[in-house]
């Protein structure tokens, strides 16, 4: 063990790093050497001397190509985000040495993408114009991998649920419910009161398998005895199912303010009946264990402020799953 701290303090190089991370994802020696412009003996060299330094063995050589060991995916997992805090690093010293006042990434989901984070990034810019911000659209599951990685600050939409939280904190900003809504002529706007057997009839869209909105609308569907729907669309493309319902007389859900948004434009509808809070808030999150960047602490703060309103409309609630970010 004294032979692996002293190497991992004072021979280990981002250039390790990054062959390791290569290999991970090429998977061949020959072809990892050709992206990185050196000789095959001289990847298989650089890795030997890695595994004696560490004491460990890791990668499997077959005929087919290498393959991590389980000490290879631990040290490629910390690798990756050791390479991520650097090219962090890197823009922030770029953006500093053009001017610029920092930078912060963030990913967001629909349901933040299209009032909650525009006024917070438009806060944000009156507050410090030269912060560079990068934002990413996505569901979920594709923007956690990058969050853990480093290469986002924070996502900002519905939050995950609680066993994807592990090492990640977490910060309610808004307690949007569940809408249901078509295109302005649907027959159903004609009606005062809709039971869910009323929506049998129509086509719907509704969000992907496996991703966060599914699960309790099929437990919702379920509840009030009905079959999920054969005639359906499945995206979490706000803009595609907004005119998608003014094409057709499909039902969809959306969240209460993208709801409200498209209904002030005369774009959509939102139909009568109750839905059951099925799903976790609005808010933000971030890697616990890695710090905040003044950038990325000024954006949660703008976020925080730009929810207020919002909050304050529809009153307090359970602060208990809350941490504060202050500037």
């Amino acid at each position: 063990m004294p032979n692996l701290d002293w190497y991992m303090r004072a021979s280990l190089r981002p250039r390790h790093l990054q062959l390791l991370t290569a290999l991970d994802d090429v998977r061949h020696v020959g072809r990892v050497a050709a992206s990185l412009n050196v000789s095959q003996p001289a990847v298989s060299k650089t890795l030997a001397e890695l595994e004696k330094g560490l004491g460990v063995k890791l990668f499997e050589r077959t005929a087919r190509g290498v393959h991590p060991t389980i000490y290879g995916e631990s040290l490629i997992r910390h690798a990756r985000s050791v390479l991520a805090e650097l090219t962090l690093a890197r823009d922030d010293l770029r953006g500093l040495m053009s001017g610029a006042a920092g930078s912060v990434s963030v990913g967001t989901l629909s349901a933040a993408a299209l009032t909650l984070l525009p006024q917070s990034l438009a806060l944000l810019k009156k507050r410090s114009p030269g912060t560079t911000v990068l934002v990413r659209e996505g569901s979920i599951e594709s923007l956690l991998p990058d969050l853990w990685s480093g290469k986002l600050d924070l996502i900002v939409g519905r939050l995950p649920n609680d066993q994807s939280m592990h090492g990640l904190g977490e910060k309610i900003l808004s307690d949007d419910a569940v809408t249901l809504v078509s295109g302005v002529d649907h027959p159903l706007t004609r009606r005062k009161r809709l039971r869910w057997s009323d929506l049998q009839a129509y086509p719907w869209v509704l969000p992907p398998v496996d991703t966060l909105l599914r699960e309790p609308l099929e437990r919702a569907f379920e509840h009030h005895g009905l079959p999920m729907p054969a005639n359906r669309i499945e995206t979490l493309s706000v803009q595609i199912i907004r005119a998608y319902l003014q094409l057709s007389e499909a039902i969809a859900f959306l969240a209460g303010d993208v709801s409200k948004h498209f209904k002030k434009l005369g774009l959509i509808a939102v139909l009568p009946l109750q839905l059951p809070n099925v799903l976790r808030p609005v808010g933000m999150t971030w890697h616990r264990q890695r710090p905040l960047s003044p950038s990325a602490k000024l954006m949660m703060h703008c976020l925080e402020e730009a929810a207020r309103p919002s909050r304050q409309r529809r009153g307090p609630s359970n602060p208990g799953n809350e941490t504060t970010v202050t500037p």
